[in-house]
């Protein structure tokens, strides 16, 4: 029996609900026969907003509602903001696809009063806000006399913040503030020199029930194949060195024609500790470079750096 519907789990967000009803509507143009729907949820990291990212612990904070969903047959696929779906997958689900990412820079957005300087400009003790740990610890390293504080809420809640005076300025994802039509507040892309992207930053990730193979073939219509395997290599690398969403794991990736090259980088929180290094192998193997890259890292002392990080989340 041909497939008639496919019903889509999504997060409440305003950002969410922006990358979903587009995958919704190129769904409907590939499959214009197809009744497509969605089912809006608020997740644990929606519902947490008077605590640190990094204080609550959990890989899943953004997905696990949206995975149950899937995991008790009311929802076929989970659109996600591919940086926030860990790299292990509860049993039964997979990554079906992987969209084409939008630039995956990280950007600084200024208050108005600062709109004359850049990062590299704003004066000492300038107040900097961002839940990243791994945007805090790789500016820490490079800008030891800014402050930075924790900064919660949407996109929409964390500018009305900055702009009521509460920062200085924020460090957000360009694609974020893109897709909600908030380009023209990016003040500076911040260079990779400075600050690797979080892994899948900038693509969308649809999950799906393993072994669905309609439901599989529908979504596949959306993958990009260079989107894919820089993610796939990102997110192989994060996987080697067991790191979560909330760890200073940052990463950059290419492809120069055959070959993928890699980027990765593991600091201390304090920014003190940072070690930087690249590999580069045949894209069509994505996986083991970044794997090869997570190797390289960790005899670099990588996991020395992560078991303290680990180590103060548990106590």
């Amino acid at each position: 029996m041909a497939l008639d519907q496919v019903r889509i789990a999504s997060r409440r967000s305003q950002l969410a609900m922006v990358q979903t009803n587009w995958v919704k509507e190129e769904l409907g143009k590939a499959f214009p026969n197809i009744d497509i729907s969605i089912e809006a949820m608020a997740t644990q990291g929606d519902k947490i907003l008077d605590v640190a990212l990094a204080k609550i612990g959990d890989k899943g904070l953004f997905t696990k509602e949206l995975e149950a969903q899937m995991l008790v047959g009311h929802a076929d696929i989970a659109v996600h903001s591919l940086k926030d779906l860990p790299t292990n997958l509860p049993d039964g689900l997979i990554l079906g696809c992987i969209t084409e990412r939008e630039d995956p820079a990280d950007a600084l957005v200024v208050n108005k009063k600062n709109e004359e300087y850049e990062l590299n400009t704003l004066p000492s003790g300038s107040i900097v806000g961002t839940s990243s740990l791994r945007r805090l610890a790789q500016l820490r390293h490079s800008y030891p006399h800014l402050l930075f504080k924790d900064v919660r809420g949407n996109v929409i809640t964390r500018l009305e913040k900055l702009d009521a005076g509460n920062y200085d300025c924020l460090i957000l994802a360009a694609a974020g503030l893109t897709r909600l039509g908030f380009s023209h507040r990016i003040h500076q892309l911040i260079p990779n020199e400075i600050s690797l992207h979080a892994v899948g930053q900038g693509a969308l990730g649809i999950e799906c029930v393993q072994g669905n193979s309609d439901i599989l073939k529908i979504i596949k219509s959306l993958e990009h194949q260079e989107t894919s395997q820089r993610c796939l290599a990102e997110r192989a690398f994060l996987k080697e060195l067991e790191g979560g969403c909330q760890v200073p794991i940052g990463v950059n990736s290419k492809i120069e024609g055959d070959n993928l090259i890699l980027t990765g980088m593991v600091a201390s929180l304090d920014g003190t500790k940072l070690i930087r290094d690249q590999t580069k192998g045949l894209a069509i193997n994505p996986e083991t470079i970044g794997i090869d890259l997570a190797n390289t890292l960790k005899d670099q002392g990588a996991m020395e750096i992560l078991e303290v990080i680990f180590k103060e989340a548990r106590i």
